[in-house]
């Protein structure tokens, strides 16, 4: 069996997930010229919780995941394998660049060339998608296309690439049996290995702050999983969509997740008329806080500095791997990792340089 974030209870505790849609995600990044960088980076990423780990540095896959030990409980050899697929792709992808470099017609400077590959699996109406996405220098380069089963190129320098890719009719019939087939069978193994913490859900604390009595109205939500979430403004139950600013939704260091909604209340107003509400997927009751000033806290400079520290930290971490970093697809058989889409024997010819 083989191959870029838990039951701890914080907030009001488990609750009963819904059918929700898993996804299995690989990112491989090889770079040259980025200083303090691995050459190669691969990560696995199962419902957006990363599971294993492999760079030039160690040339060693990890798990990142209590739960992944469970993989050599069916296959003892699991990680020695995996460490051997990331190994070759290592080598491809410093190929790769050399041959794109000559393409483009560039000398030296910071190159990395990139794959995304994974597949979805909805756990309630069984449908499964799979997707594959190389890209160089940031931008995309060559994709697949699985319902027309072709290649498109984004560049002109890719062209080469979808020609040879498109001819091989026996490595695109085994593409479309990883992405339909092993990929999402590989998907359900994981989501069972590490089902009490993928599946679990937790609801947030949620706070009313202000740093000036004139400054807009954040009503912050924090340590909730999963990131499947909504937080708005209404006002006399209707929802708000003027003088609101809605947040990304940010990773804490403990795996969860905050957002905010920024209100601007006119002063002329009953504030009581405002309400924040937070609504959780799987989750039927939403979390409403009622806009009340006497709940406000203000001048939380200080409180506020180590999260938005640590979300600053971890959103750093996961920009360097995924704005420099996709995803390899492998497949040989269906006992290999979902890693494993490429054959060793065929690699060669299925590099872009080929």
């Amino acid at each position: 069996m083989r191959t870029l974030i838990f039951v701890v209870l914080l907030g009001t505790g488990l609750h009963g997930a819904a059918a929700v849609a898993h996804s299995l995600k690989y990112f491989y990044t090889g770079s040259s010229g980025v200083p303090n960088f691995p050459e190669f980076v691969g990560v696995g990423m199962v419902d957006d919780v990363q599971i294993d780990h492999y760079d030039s540095n160690t040339r060693r896959a990890e798990p990142k995941q209590d739960w992944m030990s469970r993989v050599t409980e069916d296959d003892p050899d699991y990680w020695q394998y995996e460490t051997q697929i990331r190994m070759g792709e290592q080598q491809s992808f410093k190929d790769n660049i050399e041959i794109l470099k000559q393409r483009f017609n560039q000398t030296g400077g910071v190159h990395t060339y990139q794959r995304m590959y994974g597949c979805e699996w909805d756990d309630e109406t069984g449908e499964v998608n799979g997707y594959f996405q190389d890209g160089y220098d940031g931008e995309d380069f060559i994709s697949f296309d699985l319902k027309t089963e072709t290649f498109i190129a984004a560049k002109q320098q890719a062209v080469i690439t979808k020609q040879k890719w498109d001819k091989d009719k026996a490595w695109i019939s085994s593409q479309k049996q990883y992405y339909t087939q092993i990929c999402p069978e590989w998907l359900k193994k994981y989501v069972d290995y590490g089902r009490r913490s993928l599946l679990r859900t937790e609801l947030p604390s949620v706070s009313l702050l202000q740093k000036t009595p004139s400054s807009p109205v954040s009503c912050h939500a924090s340590g909730f999983y999963p990131d499947r979430a909504t937080l708005i403004w209404r006002k006399d139950g209707e929802e708000l969509h003027e003088d609101v600013e809605l947040g990304e939704i940010l990773p804490n260091h403990d795996g969860t997740f905050q957002t905010s909604a920024d209100l601007k209340p006119s002063a002329s107003e009953d504030w009581g008329k405002y309400e924040c509400v937070f609504h959780l997927s799987g989750v039927k009751d939403d979390i409403v806080t009622r806009l009340d000033k006497a709940k406000i806290r203000s001048n939380e400079k200080n409180s506020l500095v180590i999260p938005i520290v640590i979300v600053a930290v971890v959103v750093l971490a996961l920009v360097i791997v995924a704005a420099l970093g996709f995803v390899v697809y492998r497949k040989k058989n269906a006992k290999r990792p979902p890693s494993a889409v490429i054959n060793p024997e065929v690699m060669e010819q299925l590099n872009p340089e080929a």
